[in-house]
């Protein structure tokens, strides 16, 4: 006598356990890559190092990504994902909190996410030549993307009358320099700088809108 066929919920409830099981494995991979790369750097694993650290057949590695620069690229991906989400517009209704309050929190939104992720952003920074086109593509929509978000809250700034006269597009990549160059030092310091990000978030912004002189 053959055995009764499958019903159609037990179907679905063990393609939904394959389902699942693969996505833990392939996230078991990727939090394995995201060691190594901390440990070892972009440029010096090799897959065989990634494969060791997830405790996984290089068959299965390769089930799920086709190479070192596809998983780093997911990585990074993640990193640009969360990066993005930080950048929330300026709300200029009635009733919204100050402009400078919203910026402050903006900043830092996106320098947190940067400490969270240190081990990541600090590969960008040491090793951003020789990561390729993919990579790059990928910082600059990030950079383009906050950069239209400092120049629209400075025209905000300026229709609401608390802003001077200013060339808002040199001045929006000043403000970006000062906030990239801040990312860079975060994530190579190890020290008291990166587990106090509302410090430097607060700096950034007193010394973007109000400069050094003496008011």
């Amino acid at each position: 006598m053959g055995s009764a066929a499958m019903s159609p919920g037990a179907a679905d409830g063990r393609t939904e356990r394959a389902s699942r099981k693969r996505e833990n494995r392939r996230r078991a991979i990727l939090q394995a890559a995201r060691r190594t790369f901390a440990q070892s750097g972009f440029h010096r694993t090799h897959v065989s190092d990634i494969i060791e650290a997830a405790g996984i057949a290089r068959g299965t590695f390769y089930l799920y990504f086709e190479s070192k620069n596809a998983i780093f690229l997911e990585l990074l991906d993640e990193l640009m994902a969360e990066l993005k989400q930080s950048i929330v517009g300026v709300d200029t209704d009635e009733g919204a909190p100050p402009v400078h309050e919203q910026l402050v929190g903006t900043v830092r939104r996106i320098l947190g996410t940067v400490v969270e992720n240190q081990a990541l952003t600090r590969i960008l920074v040491r090793e951003a030549v020789g990561l390729g086109e993919d990579v790059d593509a990928r910082l600059k929509a990030f950079y383009d993307n906050l950069l239209d978000y400092i120049r629209e809250a400075l025209e905000n700034g300026q229709r609401m009358g608390i802003l001077r006269a200013l060339d808002t597009e040199l001045a929006s990549l000043c403000v970006l320099g000062t906030i990239k160059q801040l990312m860079e030092q975060l994530v190579m310091d190890d020290g008291e700088l990166g587990r106090d990000v509302d410090r430097v978030a607060l700096a950034v912004l007193d010394f973007n809108l109000f400069g050094l002189m003496k008011r």
